[in-house]
């Protein structure tokens, strides 16, 4: 049987220099700054993808992780 996987929202640490345009475009405030990092609130990401192309670094993506 194939393990269970669950996507999560993860930014790159480091990549990530803290300049806060995903923020602006998150519907739901699923990201905060903390540290000049954006800090993903897993429980409140639809993962509806709307800051992933606004990241100039390319630190924002989707994973499978097991569940």
């Amino acid at each position: 049987m194939a393990e269970a996987k669950v996507p999560i929202f993860v930014v790159d640490e480091y990549l990530c220099y803290g300049c806060g345009a995903c923020i602006a475009l998150c519907p739901t405030n699923a990201l905060d700054l903390v540290n000049r990092l954006a800090i993903v609130k897993q429980e409140s990401c639809t993962l509806c993808e709307h800051c992933i192309p606004s990241c100039p670094v390319f630190a924002l993506r989707i994973e499978d992780v097991k569940a």
